[in-house]
């Protein structure tokens, strides 16, 4: 007779098999993880507001020109310190690394993730680190959805299923935006839309934005004058340009972010990436504010059309009606942005490159309506508001490819859908530009060069969701290539159950195989068992997998194009063992199952 459980988690999951159905105890932990995605992203919001308003009010005002040169370099420190002494372990950067969990980890994710971001974040954010908080409130949202799944012992496919109900739920919190959230969730993290995924993904988002206004009231991120949204026709072709623009500046987004990023990873000592960038950082927010923190601030001022409030905030104060002269000063903000924002991040920050991405795409939108309208070529003006409004849904369409999201966010911030029109042609002609020349996200770009990736296409996800550790087999006896013919029957051939041996030196680097049909003609020829050798009969294999370069799609395309039934795997440029093609389609089916279930 088996034991009773003891535990009372035991005994509740047993009472919940006979009590409650799936799809109702789903529907109610994505209520559970929509009210904790919403509080972590009201905790975020509130801790990095706490240290802003303590810097600003005790120090900025009366020390203006060293606090902005020395917070950041203190803020980096801090993160530092913590992580290294508080946390004890590495904290990927948000969105990122919860891709990684869903595609590699079966949507694990560590528990210190639930709360390492609330304490990283505010620091990197709050003492002037250029990046948002958008992706460390999703990762945390992520984590705990994925531990609470865990907590309740629910399936790989339930919890990739609760991971992108927190992230709908801690977008739909910071920007009250429920529909946006969801998109989100879909685009991102390639959630299948069915009607069975679409109700937990409906109730946290819904649960989450409740908790904000809760304890939020209706404070918003983005202050929008909404009598302003109005589409004319006659600019449908400016908005047309618009996303070619949009996409230029996607490009530049997405390419300085990667230079940067490669150039911070040569520094092996996280103090020298701290000394350097911390500094760095320090002179640019030291000679242009704006660029201090997350920017909602200068994006609300582009938004309403104050424009001269983000001009007066420079280190030399200038005030100016020379409009060519402020059309220099928004693109030197647009291309510093994402300067700071990647140095933040080269630096050892902790953030998320959603709200630079408003940043620079509402005052690249800014600009170009104000161009056109400075330049006199055109008999028609263009309202720099809605330019600026449907400007960030073209960098969000460019450097997300997220474009729906793009789209319903901007929707939902304006309260209507007057911009619909625009914000679908700037959108989509951004995705569609930025597509051709970078096939992914900012988020998935380093997965998926690797083809650890998850997306919509199911055999691509099923591959990237495969461990190649489960499906190497070792149970092969190797033979050197000065080895006699006879002492190769009596040592490997009699005492293995395979039909090949892989052929290595005395230092276990692989040179070739030699299959059972090779000497099959000999083996019974006592008289070349002492004249011939192993090098006589091993041949090159018809292909080889190195462990660490090759990726599930490229060892299944290796198979397909040798049509060979087994593969050896090179590790370190040693031996390492065998794939056979029937345990690759038996794991593969396996995980088709799994996924699809």
């Amino acid at each position: 007779m088996p034991k009773k459980p003891n535990s009372r988690i035991a005994k509740f999951l047993i009472w919940r098999y006979k009590h409650i159905s799936k799809p109702q105890f789903i529907s109610i932990l994505s209520a559970i993880i929509g009210l904790l995605a919403g509080l972590g992203a009201v905790t975020l919001k509130n801790l990095t507001h706490l240290i802003q308003e303590l810097l600003e009010g005790k120090y900025i005002g009366e020390y203006h020109k060293m606090t902005y040169f020395i917070f950041p370099l203190i803020g980096l420190f801090f993160v530092i310190i913590v992580i290294k002494y508080v946390i004890r372990k590495k904290i990927g950067h948000g969105i990122p690394s919860t891709l990684y969990a869903i595609s590699k980890l079966k949507s694990i994710m560590p528990s210190h993730q639930m709360w390492g971001s609330l304490l990283t974040a505010p620091l990197t954010v709050g003492f002037g680190g250029s990046v948002g908080l958008e992706g460390p409130t999703v990762a945390t949202g992520a984590a705990l959805g994925s531990n609470v799944a865990r907590f309740f012992h629910l399936n790989q496919t339930t919890r990739n299923l609760l991971v992108g109900a927190a992230a709908a739920g801690a977008m739909s919190s910071i920007f009250k935006a429920p529909i946006a959230g969801i998109i989100f969730a879909v685009e991102i993290f390639s959630l299948d839309l069915t009607l069975f995924s679409m109700i937990p993904l409906l109730i946290a988002s819904i649960t989450a934005i409740l908790t904000s206004y809760f304890f939020l009231g209706n404070d918003v991120l983005l202050h929008f004058p909404t009598e302003n949204v109005t589409f004319n026709l006659n600019d449908a072709l400016f908005y047309g340009v618009l996303g070619i623009t949009s996409a230029t500046t996607s490009l530049y987004f997405s390419k300085t972010y990667f230079g940067i990023s490669a150039f911070f990873e040569k520094f092996a000592n996280p103090y020298k990436r701290l000394i350097i960038g911390g500094l760095l950082i320090g002179i640019i927010v030291y000679f242009v504010p704006p660029l201090f923190g997350e920017g909602y601030e200068t994006i609300n001022h582009i938004l309403r059309g104050h424009v001269e409030k983000v001009l007066a905030a420079n280190y030399f104060e200038i005030v100016t009606d020379n409009a060519w002269f402020l059309i220099a000063f928004l693109v030197g903000l647009v291309t510093l942005k994402v300067v700071a924002m990647s140095i933040t991040f080269g630096a050892g920050g902790i953030g998320g490159v959603f709200a630079p991405t408003l940043f620079t795409g509402s005052v690249s939108g800014f600009v170009f309506a104000y161009i056109m309208n400075t330049s006199g070529l055109f008999n028609h003006q263009l309202s720099t508001s809605n330019f600026a409004l449907v400007g960030m849904a073209g960098l969000m369409a460019g450097v997300l490819q997220a474009p729906l999201t793009a789209i319903f966010l901007i929707a939902e911030i304006t309260n209507g859908y007057d911009l619909f029109v625009p914000l679908m042609i700037t959108a989509s002609i951004s995705f569609l530009i930025v597509r051709r020349y970078i096939p992914y996200n900012i988020y998935a770009a380093e997965l998926a060069q690797k083809g650890e990736l998850v997306t919509h296409d199911k055999d691509k996800t099923v591959l990237s969701m495969m461990d190649l550790n489960k499906i190497i087999e070792k149970n092969f006896i190797a033979v050197k290539p000065d080895m006699k013919l006879g002492k190769m029957l009596k040592k490997a051939v009699t005492q293995s159950k395979r039909n090949i041996f892989p052929v290595v030196d005395d230092e276990g680097k692989f040179l070739g195989i030699i299959l059972l049909d090779d000497i099959r003609d000999v083996m019974f020829n006592s008289k070349l068992y002492k004249k011939t050798y192993v090098s006589n009969y091993m041949h090159a294999a018809p292909e080889v997998i190195y462990y660490h370069s090759d990726n599930m799609t490229s060892i299944m395309r290796k198979f397909q194009d040798s049509s060979a039934w087994n593969l050896p795997v090179v590790k370190d440029g040693k031996y390492y063992g065998f794939i056979s093609k029937s345990k690759l389609l038996t794991v593969y089916r396996r995980k088709l199952i799994e996924v699809t279930s």
